[in-house]
C-alpha cells in the first residue's frame, strides 16, 4: 500500500498499479506479458526459467508466504487421520504446479515419508468447473495425475466423498461453510506450523516479483529501484502494526500477536533478499526439481537480477 498510496516511490518511475486478484495476474502475465512489472507465482516462474524461458527476470521480493499444514483438508468419513493415512488416497488440486501445492508435497516427503507417487493426484478447478493447469507439464514416470470431470468442481467433491483430501491455498467453501464432511487433516496446524519452522528456519515463499525481460533489459536500473521500493514499504507496514494510538489492522491483539511471532521467527519475520531466504529458497527448488516441475535442478543466482544479488549494499 505504501507504493500503491505515494508514500514510497519507485526511483526514475511514475507508477500505474493494478489491483487484481492474483490468480488472474498470473494467467495474464504469463499467458500474455501483459505488465511490466508483477506478482508471479514463484512455482510458475521457476517452470519457465527451467526451460531457458527468459521472458522475465525476478527480484527477491516475496510479496506472499505462507505455512501451508492448515491447507490440507479431508473428507471426515475416510479414515483419514495422519499424514501417512494418504497414501493410495484421491487428493485434489486446483493444479499441479502451484507453489502451495510443491511446498505441501514436499514437506509431506521430507517430514512424513508420503511420496508424491503414493497418492492418486486430481486437478480442477476449487469454486468453479473448467480450471487446467497454466503451464503444460511432463511429470516423472509413476505420478498419477488426471483432470476432474468439465462439469464440477473439488470443493463439492470434495463435501460429496468423490476426492478423499484436497491440497489447496484457499479454504474451500465446503469447509467455510461448515459442511460434517469437511475438515482440516491438521486441526491443532498453527502448533505443527511453529514446531516446522524451529526445526527448518523455514517460512515458506510462496510469490515473488518479475520484470519482463525486454523492459528490464532497456533500463537495467529498474531492479535495484523496485527492489529498494518494495522494502522500504514493507518496513512501513510491519511498522503500522506497532502503533497502538490507532490499530492499523481489524485485529484487536495485533500487539500481542506481534511479540508472539517475534518470539519464533525472529525481528524480521518477512525477509526480502537472498542471504535471509536461501535456505527456504534451496529447498523450495529442491523440491520442484524433485518432482519433476524442473526440467533442472535451478540455482537462485538463476531467478534475479543480478544488480539486486548484493542487496546489502548501504548508502
Amino acid at each position: 500500500m505504501p507504493l500503491v498510496d505515494g508514500r514510497v516511490m519507485v526511483e526514475g518511475i511514475e507508477l500505474n498499479f493494478l489491483p487484481l486478484p492474483v490468480e488472474e495476474i498470473f494467467w495474464r502475465q504469463l499467458r500474455h506479458r501483459e505488465f511490466d512489472v508483477s506478482e508471479s507465482s514463484l512455482s510458475s516462474y521457476v517452470i519457465l526459467r527451467s526451460r531457458g524461458d527468459d521472458r522475465f527476470i525476478a527480484i527477491p521480493v516475496f510479496t506472499s508466504r505462507c505455512f501451508r499444514h492448515s491447507c490440507v483438508f479431508i473428507n471426515a468419513h475416510k479414515g483419514i487421520h495422519t499424514p501417512q493415512d494418504l497414501k493410495g488416497k484421491i487428493v485434489g488440486l486446483p493444479e499441479y504446479q502451484i507453489t502451495a501445492v510443491v511446498w505441501l508435497r514436499g514437506i509431506f516427503k521430507d517430514e512424513y515419508g508420503v511420496d508424491p507417487r503414493q497418492i492418486k493426484w486430481r486437478s480442477g478447478g476449487e469454486e468453479m468447473a473448467g480450471r487446467v493447469e497454466k503451464i503444460a507439464m511432463t511429470l516423472p514416470h509413476g505420478i498419477d495425475l488426471q483432470p476432474i470431470p468439465q462439469d464440477t468442481y473439488l470443493s463439492k467433491m470434495l463435501d460429496d466423498g468423490e476426492i478423499d483430501a484436497l491440497f489447496t491455498a484457499r479454504a474451500p467453501s465446503s469447509f467455510e461453510k461448515g459442511s460434517p464432511n469437511v475438515k482440516r487433516l491438521f486441526s491443532n496446524y498453527r502448533e505443527i506450523e511453529e514446531q516446522y519452522f524451529q526445526k527448518t528456519g523455514i517460512f515458506p515463499i510462496m510469490h515473488t516479483v518479475i520484470i519482463r525481460r525486454d523492459v528490464y533489459q532497456k533500463h537495467p536500473w529498474l531492479a535495484r529501484s523496485f527492489y529498494k521500493a518494495f522494502c522500504r514499504a514493507k518496513d512501513i507496514a510491519v511498522q503500522s502494526y506497532m502503533e497502538t494510538a490507532a490499530l492499523h489492522v481489524t485485529l484487536p491483539w495485533i500487539h500481542s500477536e506481534l511479540t508472539r511471532t517475534k518470539s519464533i521467527l525472529g525481528d524480521d519475520w518477512w525477509p526480502y533478499g537472498i542471504k535471509k531466504n536461501r535456505d527456504a529458497l534451496e529447498t523450495f527448488l529442491r523440491y520442484h526439481h524433485e518432482q519433476g516441475l524442473s526440467k533442472r535442478l535451478v540455482k537462485i543466482e538463476d531467478l534475479f537480477a543480478p544488480e539486486v544479488l548484493d542487496e546489502e549494499f548501504r548508502i
